[in-house]
């Protein structure tokens, strides 16, 4: 793991690198909404899992695609995609991907099917808090992202959903706050409302972002 991940590491104790690094090393993942060299960063962090990433686009894959498998669907077939790859995964990831959905509730229930028994499952997407924050580039507010569909995901929903189909939530917030990064942010504050950007700190300081870690139940027969 590099040093900046090492950093993420240590600020974002139940981010996504975070959760990465609770899983086995020898895991299958499945990482829903793989853009933004998501391959590249999770065989980094897990060089010997086995990659599966799945997207509507080859979205800023700017570094070397480290998948081992790698899908391209359509919006309207997502859902339809990820069941057809089977019940067969340790580990699935979504992160900041079902604001992006034309059909939220089908994607999801894809992504908890697939999911082997005792599989953990991380999900992120912007708090519904963000319809009301500021205009930035980098996006703080959820219009910002032009790519963003309706509202942003309901959180009680999502979680009765995964709930539901029989999953036991290990960890939730509706705005992730981690410490040191939401003082960093208030530090940062000034000059992100003058530059009118994003900065270090600037998501956790305002609460942007909510994050669910849950783990599938495995039934007695």
């Amino acid at each position: 793991m590099n040093f900046l991940n090492i950093i993420k590491y240590n600020l974002r104790k139940k981010g996504k690198i975070s959760f990465l690094l609770n899983q086995d090393e020898n895991c299958s993942i499945l990482d829903v909404g793989c853009g933004n060299n998501s391959p590249y960063l999770i065989k980094s962090i897990l060089p010997n899992c086995k990659y599966t990433g799945i997207d509507v686009g080859d979205y800023n894959q700017k570094k070397l695609n480290l998948a081992d498998k790698y899908i391209l669907t359509t919006p309207v077939n997502f859902p339809k995609s990820i069941l057809s790859l089977g019940c067969k995964f340790d580990v699935i990831i979504s992160s900041h991907n079902l604001e992006h959905c034309d059909d939220r509730s089908a994607t999801l229930l894809a992504m908890l099917k697939v999911l082997k028994p005792g599989g953990s499952l991380y999900i992120s997407f912007p708090s519904e808090r963000t319809t009301n924050f500021p205009k930035r580039k980098g996006t703080l507010n959820y219009y910002d992202d032009e790519t963003h569909r309706d509202l942003p995901p309901n959180f009680n929903e999502l979680v009765e959903q995964i709930i539901s189909n029989d999953f036991k939530i290990e960890f939730s917030v509706k705005s992730y706050q981690p410490t040191l990064l939401r003082i960093i942010g208030f530090a940062f504050e000034p000059l992100s409302r003058i530059k009118n950007t994003v900065f270090l700190g600037t998501w956790e300081f305002y609460g942007f972002e909510s994050i669910i870690w849950a783990k599938k139940v495995i039934k007695n027969n």
